[in-house]
Protein backbone atom coordinates (compact mmCIF):
# COMPACT_ATOMS: atom_id res chain seq x y z
CA UNK A 1 0.00 0.00 0.00
CA UNK A 2 1.60 3.35 -0.96
CA UNK A 3 1.33 6.41 1.99
CA UNK A 4 -1.63 7.99 -0.45
CA UNK A 5 -3.27 4.90 -0.30
CA UNK A 6 -7.04 5.19 0.51
CA UNK A 7 -7.76 3.79 4.61
CA UNK A 8 -10.48 3.59 6.66
CA UNK A 9 -9.80 6.46 8.74
CA UNK A 10 -10.23 8.48 5.26
CA UNK A 11 -14.06 7.24 4.98
CA UNK A 12 -15.11 7.03 8.86
CA UNK A 13 -16.89 9.07 10.16
CA UNK A 14 -17.32 9.64 14.30
CA UNK A 15 -19.79 11.37 16.10
CA UNK A 16 -19.55 12.56 19.90
CA UNK A 17 -22.09 10.84 22.10
CA UNK A 18 -23.68 14.68 22.21
CA UNK A 19 -24.02 14.53 18.57
CA UNK A 20 -25.20 10.93 18.21
CA UNK A 21 -28.26 11.76 20.40
CA UNK A 22 -29.54 14.67 18.69
CA UNK A 23 -30.21 12.34 15.48
CA UNK A 24 -33.25 10.70 14.84
CA UNK A 25 -34.18 6.87 14.00
CA UNK A 26 -34.22 7.20 10.68
CA UNK A 27 -30.34 8.61 10.26
CA UNK A 28 -28.79 6.77 13.03
CA UNK A 29 -30.15 3.94 10.91
CA UNK A 30 -28.93 5.72 7.58
CA UNK A 31 -25.13 5.60 9.72
CA UNK A 32 -25.37 2.43 10.10
CA UNK A 33 -26.31 1.59 6.88
CA UNK A 34 -23.27 3.93 5.08
CA UNK A 35 -20.57 2.39 7.66
CA UNK A 36 -21.32 -1.17 6.87
CA UNK A 37 -21.59 -0.52 2.64
CA UNK A 38 -17.57 1.53 3.24
CA UNK A 39 -16.78 -1.97 5.34
CA UNK A 40 -18.08 -4.08 2.30
CA UNK A 41 -16.46 -1.43 -0.49
CA UNK A 42 -12.81 -1.52 1.53
CA UNK A 43 -12.85 -5.15 1.35
CA UNK A 44 -14.12 -5.13 -2.34
CA UNK A 45 -11.23 -2.98 -3.30
CA UNK A 46 -8.71 -5.26 -1.83
CA UNK A 47 -7.99 -3.44 1.53
CA UNK A 48 -7.97 -6.91 3.36
CA UNK A 49 -6.56 -5.75 6.74
CA UNK A 50 -9.07 -3.63 7.58
CA UNK A 51 -11.78 -5.19 9.93
CA UNK A 52 -15.26 -4.19 11.61
CA UNK A 53 -13.63 -2.79 14.45
CA UNK A 54 -16.36 -1.71 16.22
CA UNK A 55 -14.29 0.06 19.03
CA UNK A 56 -13.26 2.25 15.62
CA UNK A 57 -16.83 2.54 14.54
CA UNK A 58 -18.03 3.34 17.39
CA UNK A 59 -19.99 6.97 18.72
CA UNK A 60 -16.75 8.80 20.37
CA UNK A 61 -13.69 6.86 21.79
CA UNK A 62 -13.52 8.15 24.96
CA UNK A 63 -14.84 5.94 28.06
CA UNK A 64 -16.26 7.89 30.84
CA UNK A 65 -17.03 5.83 34.22
CA UNK A 66 -17.80 8.43 36.26
CA UNK A 67 -20.91 9.65 34.52
CA UNK A 68 -21.37 6.14 32.58
CA UNK A 69 -21.85 8.22 29.28
CA UNK A 70 -23.13 4.95 27.03
CA UNK A 71 -19.58 6.39 24.39
CA UNK A 72 -20.07 3.15 22.52
CA UNK A 73 -22.20 2.13 19.73
CA UNK A 74 -22.21 -1.12 18.39
CA UNK A 75 -22.71 -0.80 14.15
CA UNK A 76 -25.24 -3.81 13.46
CA UNK A 77 -28.18 -2.51 15.77
CA UNK A 78 -26.81 0.67 16.73
CA UNK A 79 -27.13 0.13 20.47
CA UNK A 80 -25.34 2.28 23.09
CA UNK A 81 -23.14 1.32 25.86
CA UNK A 82 -21.32 2.54 28.57
CA UNK A 83 -17.64 1.15 28.12
CA UNK A 84 -16.32 -1.29 26.29
CA UNK A 85 -15.98 -4.13 27.34
CA UNK A 86 -20.25 -4.31 27.99
CA UNK A 87 -19.93 -3.58 23.53
CA UNK A 88 -18.09 -6.95 23.31
CA UNK A 89 -20.41 -8.64 25.57
CA UNK A 90 -23.26 -7.89 23.43
CA UNK A 91 -21.49 -8.65 20.08
CA UNK A 92 -21.22 -11.89 20.94
CA UNK A 93 -25.16 -12.21 20.60
CA UNK A 94 -25.00 -11.17 17.51
CA UNK A 95 -22.00 -13.75 16.40
CA UNK A 96 -22.37 -16.83 19.32
CA UNK A 97 -24.41 -19.68 18.11
CA UNK A 98 -27.77 -20.87 19.57
CA UNK A 99 -26.37 -24.34 20.41
CA UNK A 100 -29.23 -25.08 23.25
CA UNK A 101 -32.01 -26.04 21.87
CA UNK A 102 -35.42 -26.79 24.09
CA UNK A 103 -36.68 -30.08 23.54
CA UNK A 104 -40.45 -29.11 23.80
CA UNK A 105 -40.56 -26.29 21.06
CA UNK A 106 -37.49 -26.05 19.65
CA UNK A 107 -36.70 -22.48 20.44
CA UNK A 108 -32.80 -21.94 20.84
CA UNK A 109 -30.50 -20.04 22.98
CA UNK A 110 -26.94 -18.87 23.63
CA UNK A 111 -26.42 -19.87 26.77
CA UNK A 112 -27.80 -22.93 29.18
CA UNK A 113 -28.55 -20.19 31.74
CA UNK A 114 -31.41 -19.19 29.44
CA UNK A 115 -32.54 -22.68 28.36
CA UNK A 116 -33.31 -23.26 31.96
CA UNK A 117 -35.33 -19.99 32.63
CA UNK A 118 -36.82 -20.74 29.48
CA UNK A 119 -38.17 -24.55 30.22
CA UNK A 120 -39.91 -23.01 33.68
CA UNK A 121 -42.58 -21.49 31.17
CA UNK A 122 -43.21 -25.03 29.83
CA UNK A 123 -42.94 -26.71 33.99
CA UNK A 124 -44.60 -23.71 35.79
CA UNK A 125 -42.22 -23.59 37.82
CA UNK A 126 -41.81 -20.97 39.69
CA UNK A 127 -38.67 -21.10 42.13
CA UNK A 128 -38.43 -17.54 43.58
CA UNK A 129 -40.99 -16.59 46.44
CA UNK A 130 -41.30 -13.38 47.62
CA UNK A 131 -41.03 -13.53 51.82
CA UNK A 132 -43.45 -11.00 51.99
CA UNK A 133 -46.76 -11.67 50.56
CA UNK A 134 -45.47 -15.15 49.25
CA UNK A 135 -46.04 -14.31 45.22
CA UNK A 136 -44.06 -16.72 43.29
CA UNK A 137 -41.49 -16.09 40.29
CA UNK A 138 -40.15 -18.47 37.68
CA UNK A 139 -37.00 -15.54 37.67
CA UNK A 140 -35.28 -14.31 40.10
CA UNK A 141 -35.05 -11.19 38.08
CA UNK A 142 -38.87 -10.84 38.39
CA UNK A 143 -38.37 -11.25 42.07
CA UNK A 144 -36.70 -8.51 43.04
CA UNK A 145 -38.54 -6.20 40.67
CA UNK A 146 -41.57 -7.14 42.49
CA UNK A 147 -40.08 -6.21 45.79
CA UNK A 148 -40.16 -2.84 44.80
CA UNK A 149 -43.96 -2.81 45.04
CA UNK A 150 -43.25 -3.34 48.97
CA UNK A 151 -40.21 -1.28 49.32
CA UNK A 152 -41.85 1.93 47.23
CA UNK A 153 -38.43 1.55 45.24
CA UNK A 154 -37.92 3.30 42.26
CA UNK A 155 -34.45 3.59 41.18
CA UNK A 156 -34.82 4.02 37.38
CA UNK A 157 -35.51 8.21 36.35
CA UNK A 158 -36.04 9.60 33.30
CA UNK A 159 -34.04 12.36 32.58
CA UNK A 160 -36.15 14.48 31.01
CA UNK A 161 -39.38 14.79 33.69
CA UNK A 162 -38.08 12.87 36.69
CA UNK A 163 -40.49 10.30 36.40
CA UNK A 164 -39.11 6.78 38.59
CA UNK A 165 -39.95 3.49 38.07
CA UNK A 166 -39.05 0.26 39.34
CA UNK A 167 -37.71 -1.44 36.53
CA UNK A 168 -35.65 -0.66 33.46
CA UNK A 169 -37.77 -1.77 30.98
CA UNK A 170 -40.20 0.49 32.27
CA UNK A 171 -38.18 3.33 32.36
CA UNK A 172 -36.95 2.50 28.19
CA UNK A 173 -40.64 2.79 27.30
CA UNK A 174 -41.48 5.57 29.05
CA UNK A 175 -38.38 7.62 27.25
CA UNK A 176 -40.38 6.97 23.93
CA UNK A 177 -43.24 9.07 24.96
CA UNK A 178 -40.92 11.68 24.66
CA UNK A 179 -38.96 10.65 21.60
CA UNK A 180 -41.71 9.52 20.00
CA UNK A 181 -39.86 6.47 18.36
CA UNK A 182 -42.30 3.28 17.25
CA UNK A 183 -39.50 0.48 16.71
CA UNK A 184 -42.02 -1.94 16.45
CA UNK A 185 -43.27 -2.05 13.24
CA UNK A 186 -46.27 -4.50 12.00
CA UNK A 187 -45.12 -6.28 8.35
CA UNK A 188 -48.85 -6.49 7.49
CA UNK A 189 -50.33 -2.99 7.39
CA UNK A 190 -47.12 -0.70 7.98
CA UNK A 191 -48.22 0.57 11.80
CA UNK A 192 -45.68 1.12 14.52
CA UNK A 193 -45.85 0.63 18.25
CA UNK A 194 -43.17 2.11 21.19
CA UNK A 195 -43.54 -1.48 22.83
CA UNK A 196 -43.39 -5.06 21.58
CA UNK A 197 -46.11 -6.49 23.35
CA UNK A 198 -48.26 -3.37 21.65
CA UNK A 199 -47.24 -5.29 18.47
CA UNK A 200 -47.52 -8.94 19.49
CA UNK A 201 -51.50 -7.71 20.63
CA UNK A 202 -52.27 -5.84 17.56
CA UNK A 203 -51.06 -8.50 14.89
CA UNK A 204 -53.67 -10.87 16.56
CA UNK A 205 -56.03 -8.02 14.90
CA UNK A 206 -54.64 -9.45 11.68
CA UNK A 207 -54.58 -13.04 12.63
CA UNK A 208 -57.75 -13.55 14.81
CA UNK A 209 -55.74 -15.38 17.34
CA UNK A 210 -57.45 -15.45 20.74
CA UNK A 211 -55.31 -17.07 22.98
CA UNK A 212 -56.76 -16.34 26.70
CA UNK A 213 -59.84 -18.63 27.48
CA UNK A 214 -61.71 -18.25 29.80
CA UNK A 215 -62.35 -21.46 31.83
CA UNK A 216 -66.03 -20.72 33.04
CA UNK A 217 -67.72 -19.78 29.99
CA UNK A 218 -65.06 -20.59 27.00
CA UNK A 219 -65.12 -16.74 25.97
CA UNK A 220 -61.81 -15.82 24.42
CA UNK A 221 -59.22 -12.44 24.00
CA UNK A 222 -56.96 -11.67 22.44
CA UNK A 223 -55.07 -10.03 25.28
CA UNK A 224 -54.46 -11.33 28.97
CA UNK A 225 -55.81 -8.27 31.25
CA UNK A 226 -59.06 -8.20 28.97
CA UNK A 227 -59.80 -11.98 30.29
CA UNK A 228 -58.74 -11.27 33.96
CA UNK A 229 -61.91 -8.07 33.60
CA UNK A 230 -63.48 -10.72 32.47
CA UNK A 231 -63.39 -13.24 35.04
CA UNK A 232 -64.26 -10.47 37.25
CA UNK A 233 -68.40 -10.38 35.82
CA UNK A 234 -68.18 -14.03 36.62
CA UNK A 235 -66.45 -13.58 40.94
CA UNK A 236 -68.26 -10.55 41.13
CA UNK A 237 -64.65 -9.46 42.42
CA UNK A 238 -64.00 -5.55 42.41
CA UNK A 239 -60.75 -4.92 43.87
CA UNK A 240 -60.05 -1.09 42.91
CA UNK A 241 -61.83 1.01 45.63
CA UNK A 242 -62.23 4.68 45.70
CA UNK A 243 -60.59 5.95 49.31
CA UNK A 244 -62.96 9.36 49.35
CA UNK A 245 -66.11 7.15 49.16
CA UNK A 246 -65.44 3.70 48.99
CA UNK A 247 -67.09 2.81 45.98
CA UNK A 248 -65.32 -0.30 44.52
CA UNK A 249 -64.76 -1.17 40.84
CA UNK A 250 -63.67 -4.20 38.95
CA UNK A 251 -61.60 -2.16 36.25
CA UNK A 252 -58.90 0.40 37.74
CA UNK A 253 -59.73 2.70 34.46
CA UNK A 254 -63.37 2.42 35.99
CA UNK A 255 -62.16 4.01 39.38
CA UNK A 256 -59.59 6.32 38.14
CA UNK A 257 -62.74 7.33 35.80
CA UNK A 258 -64.54 7.82 38.94
CA UNK A 259 -62.24 9.71 41.12
CA UNK A 260 -62.79 12.79 38.61
CA UNK A 261 -66.34 13.08 39.79
CA UNK A 262 -64.51 13.91 43.36
CA UNK A 263 -61.57 16.15 42.05
CA UNK A 264 -63.46 17.30 39.06
CA UNK A 265 -60.85 17.03 37.03
CA UNK A 266 -61.48 17.07 32.97
CA UNK A 267 -58.14 16.31 31.17
CA UNK A 268 -59.92 15.84 27.63
CA UNK A 269 -60.27 18.57 25.96
CA UNK A 270 -61.93 19.41 22.58
CA UNK A 271 -59.65 21.52 20.09
CA UNK A 272 -62.32 23.16 18.33
CA UNK A 273 -64.88 24.27 20.97
CA UNK A 274 -62.56 23.87 24.46
CA UNK A 275 -65.15 21.62 25.78
CA UNK A 276 -63.41 19.38 28.56
CA UNK A 277 -64.56 16.02 29.12
CA UNK A 278 -63.44 13.60 32.09
CA UNK A 279 -63.27 10.51 29.83
CA UNK A 280 -61.35 10.03 26.56
CA UNK A 281 -64.37 8.23 24.65
CA UNK A 282 -66.28 11.11 25.67
CA UNK A 283 -64.36 13.79 23.81
CA UNK A 284 -64.37 11.29 20.91
CA UNK A 285 -68.26 11.26 20.46
CA UNK A 286 -68.18 14.68 21.11
CA UNK A 287 -66.00 15.94 18.62
CA UNK A 288 -68.07 13.46 15.80
CA UNK A 289 -70.79 16.54 16.80
CA UNK A 290 -68.19 18.60 15.11
CA UNK A 291 -67.56 16.46 11.98
CA UNK A 292 -70.73 14.82 11.70
CA UNK A 293 -69.50 11.24 11.46
CA UNK A 294 -71.56 8.65 12.94
CA UNK A 295 -69.53 5.23 12.58
CA UNK A 296 -72.11 2.58 14.55
CA UNK A 297 -74.63 1.51 12.28
CA UNK A 298 -77.88 -0.72 13.30
CA UNK A 299 -77.92 -4.15 11.70
CA UNK A 300 -81.83 -3.95 11.66
CA UNK A 301 -83.00 -0.50 10.75
CA UNK A 302 -79.76 1.03 9.40
CA UNK A 303 -79.95 3.98 11.68
CA UNK A 304 -76.18 5.43 12.50
CA UNK A 305 -74.61 6.65 15.61
CA UNK A 306 -71.76 8.75 16.88
CA UNK A 307 -71.11 6.48 20.19
CA UNK A 308 -71.23 3.09 20.27
CA UNK A 309 -72.90 3.08 23.36
CA UNK A 310 -75.99 4.95 22.12
CA UNK A 311 -76.06 1.86 19.42
CA UNK A 312 -76.44 -0.74 22.38
CA UNK A 313 -79.21 1.30 23.82
CA UNK A 314 -80.61 1.68 20.64
CA UNK A 315 -81.01 -1.87 19.89
CA UNK A 316 -82.57 -2.70 23.18
CA UNK A 317 -85.78 -1.07 21.07
CA UNK A 318 -85.75 -3.56 18.49
CA UNK A 319 -85.07 -6.51 21.07
CA UNK A 320 -87.24 -5.15 23.84
CA UNK A 321 -84.21 -5.98 26.44
CA UNK A 322 -84.39 -4.30 29.52
CA UNK A 323 -81.53 -5.35 31.61
CA UNK A 324 -81.41 -3.13 34.36
CA UNK A 325 -83.95 -4.42 37.43
CA UNK A 326 -84.58 -2.74 40.51
CA UNK A 327 -84.52 -5.06 43.06
CA UNK A 328 -86.50 -3.62 45.16
CA UNK A 329 -90.21 -3.51 43.12
CA UNK A 330 -88.82 -5.72 40.30
CA UNK A 331 -89.40 -3.38 37.87
CA UNK A 332 -87.30 -3.58 34.42
CA UNK A 333 -85.34 -1.07 33.07
CA UNK A 334 -83.69 -0.67 29.48
CA UNK A 335 -81.09 1.93 30.44
CA UNK A 336 -79.19 2.16 33.78
CA UNK A 337 -80.26 5.95 34.16
CA UNK A 338 -83.91 4.88 34.24
CA UNK A 339 -83.34 2.09 36.63
CA UNK A 340 -81.38 5.29 39.09
CA UNK A 341 -84.21 7.66 38.39
CA UNK A 342 -86.71 5.06 39.58
CA UNK A 343 -85.25 4.55 42.58
CA UNK A 344 -84.49 7.76 43.73
CA UNK A 345 -88.36 7.83 43.17
CA UNK A 346 -87.96 5.83 47.17
CA UNK A 347 -84.81 6.44 48.03
CA UNK A 348 -85.29 10.17 48.11
CA UNK A 349 -81.58 10.74 47.06
CA UNK A 350 -81.34 14.00 45.05
CA UNK A 351 -77.70 14.08 43.60
CA UNK A 352 -77.89 16.97 41.52
CA UNK A 353 -77.28 20.12 43.61
CA UNK A 354 -77.42 23.87 42.53
CA UNK A 355 -73.85 25.62 44.17
CA UNK A 356 -75.93 29.05 44.36
CA UNK A 357 -79.10 28.32 46.58
CA UNK A 358 -77.83 24.70 47.48
CA UNK A 359 -81.67 23.23 46.17
CA UNK A 360 -81.50 19.50 45.25
CA UNK A 361 -82.91 17.30 42.32
CA UNK A 362 -83.72 13.87 40.98
CA UNK A 363 -82.51 14.58 37.73
CA UNK A 364 -79.80 17.19 35.93
CA UNK A 365 -82.00 18.39 33.72
CA UNK A 366 -84.43 19.32 36.07
CA UNK A 367 -81.28 20.86 38.04
CA UNK A 368 -80.02 22.33 34.36
CA UNK A 369 -83.75 23.88 34.35
CA UNK A 370 -83.46 25.59 37.82
CA UNK A 371 -80.27 27.41 36.75
CA UNK A 372 -82.12 29.14 34.23
CA UNK A 373 -84.98 30.51 36.47
CA UNK A 374 -81.96 31.76 38.27
CA UNK A 375 -79.87 33.83 35.16
CA UNK A 376 -83.93 34.61 34.02
CA UNK A 377 -82.85 32.56 30.89
CA UNK A 378 -85.84 30.89 28.75
CA UNK A 379 -83.98 29.17 26.28
CA UNK A 380 -85.34 28.70 22.65
CA UNK A 381 -88.32 30.12 23.64
CA UNK A 382 -89.12 31.90 19.97
CA UNK A 383 -87.38 29.07 18.55
CA UNK A 384 -89.81 26.18 20.33
CA UNK A 385 -93.07 28.28 18.87
CA UNK A 386 -91.84 28.67 15.41
CA UNK A 387 -91.21 25.13 15.48
CA UNK A 388 -94.99 24.04 16.14
CA UNK A 389 -95.98 26.66 13.52
CA UNK A 390 -93.57 24.65 11.85
CA UNK A 391 -94.30 21.39 11.91
CA UNK A 392 -90.70 20.21 12.12
CA UNK A 393 -90.01 17.93 14.80
CA UNK A 394 -86.53 17.88 15.93
CA UNK A 395 -86.82 15.89 19.39
CA UNK A 396 -86.97 12.16 18.72
CA UNK A 397 -87.35 8.85 21.55
CA UNK A 398 -84.11 6.64 21.58
CA UNK A 399 -86.30 3.96 22.16
CA UNK A 400 -89.12 3.91 19.21
CA UNK A 401 -87.63 6.74 17.39
CA UNK A 402 -91.08 8.90 17.57
CA UNK A 403 -90.43 13.08 17.12
CA UNK A 404 -91.78 15.42 18.74
CA UNK A 405 -91.64 19.39 18.61
CA UNK A 406 -90.64 20.29 22.13
CA UNK A 407 -88.75 18.69 24.23
CA UNK A 408 -91.03 18.73 27.33
CA UNK A 409 -93.37 16.27 25.06
CA UNK A 410 -90.53 14.26 24.30
CA UNK A 411 -89.40 14.08 28.26
CA UNK A 412 -93.71 12.94 29.12
CA UNK A 413 -93.74 10.40 25.68
CA UNK A 414 -90.39 8.77 27.65
CA UNK A 415 -92.49 8.25 30.96
CA UNK A 416 -94.00 5.51 28.89
CA UNK A 417 -91.43 3.45 28.39
CA UNK A 418 -90.16 4.03 31.76
CA UNK A 419 -93.67 3.66 33.68
CA UNK A 420 -92.51 6.88 36.02
CA UNK A 421 -95.74 8.20 37.50
CA UNK A 422 -95.11 11.24 38.92
CA UNK A 423 -97.99 12.71 39.74
CA UNK A 424 -99.95 11.17 42.59
CA UNK A 425 -103.97 11.32 43.67
CA UNK A 426 -104.07 13.09 47.69
CA UNK A 427 -107.24 11.35 48.03
CA UNK A 428 -107.09 7.95 46.68
CA UNK A 429 -102.96 7.28 46.17
CA UNK A 430 -103.19 6.56 42.83
CA UNK A 431 -100.21 7.71 40.21
CA UNK A 432 -100.56 9.12 36.78
CA UNK A 433 -97.54 9.50 34.19
CA UNK A 434 -98.86 13.34 33.40
CA UNK A 435 -100.28 16.24 35.25
CA UNK A 436 -103.50 16.18 32.99
CA UNK A 437 -104.48 12.49 34.55
CA UNK A 438 -105.27 14.66 37.72
CA UNK A 439 -108.37 15.31 36.06
CA UNK A 440 -109.33 12.29 37.96
CA UNK A 441 -109.51 14.42 41.22
CA UNK A 442 -112.70 15.35 39.18
CA UNK A 443 -114.67 11.67 39.60
CA UNK A 444 -113.99 12.34 43.82
CA UNK A 445 -115.77 15.78 43.43
CA UNK A 446 -118.40 14.20 41.29
CA UNK A 447 -119.03 11.14 43.66
CA UNK A 448 -119.54 13.57 46.72
CA UNK A 449 -121.51 16.09 45.07
CA UNK A 450 -123.64 13.13 43.41
CA UNK A 451 -124.01 11.68 47.32
CA UNK A 452 -124.94 14.77 48.74
CA UNK A 453 -127.46 15.19 45.96
CA UNK A 454 -128.90 11.94 46.97
CA UNK A 455 -129.07 12.57 50.86
CA UNK A 456 -131.05 16.04 50.06
CA UNK A 457 -133.44 13.98 48.27
CA UNK A 458 -134.18 11.52 50.97
CA UNK A 459 -134.48 14.59 53.62
CA UNK A 460 -136.84 15.93 51.26
CA UNK A 461 -139.34 12.79 50.88
CA UNK A 462 -139.15 12.46 54.24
Amino acid sequence: MTENALTYDDVHVDFTWEEWTLLDLSQKNLYKDVMLETYRNLTTIGISYVTLDTSRMSIGMHENSQNRDKTSVYIQCVKAFACGRHLHRHEKKHTRLKSYECNQCGKTFTCQKNLQRHKRTHTGEKAYECNQCGKAFACHSNLQIHKRTHTGEKPYECSQCGKTFTCHSNLQMHKRTHTGEKPYECNQCGKAFAQHSQLKTHERTHTGEKPYECSQCGKAFAQHNNLQRHERTHTGEKPYECNQCGKAFAQHNQLKTHERTHTGEKPYECSQCGKAFAQYSDLQCHKRTHTGEKPYECNQCCKTFACHSTLRKHKRTHTGEKPYECNQYGKVFARNSHLQRHQRNYTGEKPYEYNQCFKAFVCHNHLQSHERSHIGEKPNECSQHELTNAGEKLYECNECEKAFALHSTLLMHKRSHTGDKLYECNQCGKAFAYMNNLNHKKNHIAEELYENIQCDEVLYFI
